[in-house]
């Protein structure tokens, strides 16, 4: 039977001593909980986690294109196209891209995450020239402007090879790698950081009726063997990033299972990203039907995973998710802010 281990993250004072400290950060932990399919989780204390899980829990997490992991990495959304469920159509024009990344950076962003295909339920897919010509002229002007890395959204071997000729340095892949199959290849090719999100289907399909027989042990064995895959062929694992894949292929009770032990992921010992932003459950839960109205949902849910430890967070509300952070982590210091 195989057992899934996941840290039970906490902050502040008083530390126990025998907690551990999080993957170079403030935050530490005393105990933790077992998962294995079929059996109901179970709250273990540290001497019943295996030594190498311990080690994956408490190693610094490598630096994501020059962005430090030991504080939340905001990856600001950047969406070139004409029909993204929030944005679309917003920056399509170049200049206006150009002037919305900048912006991004100045409210906080540590990444500009570029993309020039929609992926949201329903979504069909885009040829490979219309993605190229979305995004590459958009990351070309962008090289000389920005001081924060740039990633491309994509799913393609070709728009990658251009995007990254162009000055993007690292590749966000939705399919997980299981897209195109020459992608894998390429990234072996490349030092680039490879963001690998879990995905069950297509975007024209992946809406229909998803099924898990248990959603977050099958997120989880997806990811760890893609990432076995990544290093097989060459990439090392501090190139390596992992996304659960809030709403790709997901109900609302798959994506709240999925958030609500979110931390689970740092057992595979890379920088855990979380695009939440935004997203259909926040209507549903909330009553939100304008994707523009629902900031609020979107900040909830990112200091819930915050406290959980994630390093890196899609959002397209740059400004006001980093006054959340840095709020929650005044908080989180107490009276030892500031000194």
């Amino acid at each position: 039977m195989k057992r899934y281990f996941r840290p039970i993250l906490q902050s502040g004072s008083p530390k126990p001593d025998t907690a551990v400290s999080f993957a170079g950060t403030e935050q530490w932990i005393y105990t933790a909980e077992c998962l294995a399919r079929g059996h109901a989780p179970l709250r273990i204390g540290l001497d019943q986690v295996p030594a190498d899980v311990i080690a994956a829990w408490t190693q610094p997490r490598g630096s994501v294109a020059g962005q430090a992991c030991n504080q939340p990495i905001i990856m600001g959304i950047l969406n070139v196209t004409p029909d993204s469920f929030s944005d679309g159509g917003q920056f399509n024009d170049p200049s206006f891209a150009i002037k919305h990344a900048l912006t991004m950076q100045a409210e906080g962003a540590g990444i500009i995450d570029i993309g020039g295909e929609s992926t949201r339920p329903g979504a069909v897919e885009v040829t490979l020239q219309d993605e190229i010509d979305r995004t590459a002229p958009v990351i070309r002007a962008l090289a000389s402007e920005l001081d924060v890395p740039m990633s491309i959204d994509t799913r393609k071997t070709a728009v990658a090879e251009v995007a990254l000729a162009a000055g993007a340095r690292l590749v966000n892949d939705v399919s997980g790698l299981t897209f195109d199959p020459t992608l894998l290849g390429f990234c072996t090719t490349i030092d680039a950081p490879v963001c690998i999100m879990h995905s069950q289907g297509s975007p024209e399909t992946m809406q229909i009726n998803p099924t898990y027989d248990d959603v977050i042990l099958d997120v989880y064995d997806f990811l760890e063997r893609q990432m076995v895959s990544m290093i097989d062929a060459g990439i090392s694992k501090d190139r390596i990033i992992v996304d659960p894949g809030i709403g790709f292929g997901k109900t609302i009770r798959h994506n709240l299972a999925l958030l609500n032990k979110i931390s689970i992921f740092h057992s595979l010992g890379v920088p855990v990203l979380l695009g939440a932003s935004r997203k259909g459950m926040i209507r549903t839960i909330s009553g939100a039907e304008d994707a523009q109205d629902r900031m609020p949902g979107s900040i909830a849910i990112a200091l819930n995973a915050l406290a959980q430890g994630i390093q890196i967070f899609r959002v397209h509300d740059v400004a006001q998710t980093r006054q959340a952070f840095d709020l929650w982590q005044a908080i989180s210091k107490g009276d030892s802010y500031g000194a």
